[in-house]
């Protein structure tokens, strides 16, 4: 017995027909050339195009026509960043295991920091994030990492839009103070308990041509005294190498 064909919706197929035509015209086409290319009725071309309108899949122009819209690239932005995910994980876990403790990955996004993934164990548990890397990134060792990587004005930017709120009393709290620490970083930064009193973290930028981020170690205090610091950091930082090798190898 033969399988049965899948149903299909061709209101469906056609929404996405045009989406692909509007990329197909450099990412810039007319209602009449998209009837056109796809033999479409004009009618039913302008119904389906105010609904991928509507819903942010296409953007309408002053002059009538249509480009590719911010909710298609809200979901190419974030098949990117699960890619980039699955090719850092395997390093990261290394890294935990190597350390015995959690690893987390922190990406500069559309202005923001945030963090896109932790790697953690039941031996290595990852600590509470209480307050969301958009508040506290002047107190971690990740946003201070991808902060002193920005261009000037993205820094000044994002440092305009947040506010630098205390902690724990430990948290940098003075703009001119953070300023001179990340310049005094020299591509990896820290945090001594400023998140959470009883961790401390050491960052390394990961940096390609489509991501701009950070990998952290989270520790006790006592993990980096002494020489045992400047291991960790010898190992982040091959780390963070691996990780942008992987992933520049598909950007």
């Amino acid at each position: 017995m033969s399988e049965s064909a899948p149903t299909l919706i061709q209101s469906v197929q056609r929404a996405l027909h045009l989406v692909e035509a509007v990329s197909a015209r450099q990412g810039r086409a007319r209602a009449k050339e998209l009837a056109r290319d796809l033999r479409l009725g004009l009618p039913t071309t302008y119904h389906l195009l105010r609904t991928l309108t509507h819903e942010g899949y296409l953007s309408k122009l002053d002059d009538g026509s249509y480009v590719v819209g911010p909710a298609f690239m809200r979901v190419a932005t974030q098949d990117r960043m699960a890619g980039t995910v699955a090719r850092a994980r395997p390093v990261m876990q290394g890294l935990r295991d190597e350390w015995h403790s959690p690893v987390y990955l922190a990406a500069h996004v559309d202005g923001e920091i945030t963090v896109v993934e932790i790697v953690d164990s039941a031996k290595s548990p990852s600590i509470d994030l209480w307050v969301g890397m958009s508040d506290s990134a002047h107190a971690t060792a990740l946003g201070k990492c991808i902060l002193g990587s920005l261009e000037d004005e993205e820094r000044e930017d994002y440092l305009a839009r947040h506010p630098l709120h205390s902690l724990t009393r430990r948290t940098v709290t003075s703009r001119s103070a953070l300023e001179g620490e990340i310049r005094a970083s020299a591509g990896v930064a820290r945090d001594h308990e400023e998140y959470a009193l009883g961790v401390q973290c050491i960052a390394a930028p990961v940096i390609t041509a489509d991501f701009l981020g950070a990998v952290a170690v989270a520790c006790r205090p006592d993990q980096v005294a002494g020489a045992k610091e400047m291991a960790i950091i010898t190992a982040l930082t091959r780390a963070s190498r691996r990780i942008q090798r992987s992933i520049a190898i598909t950007d």
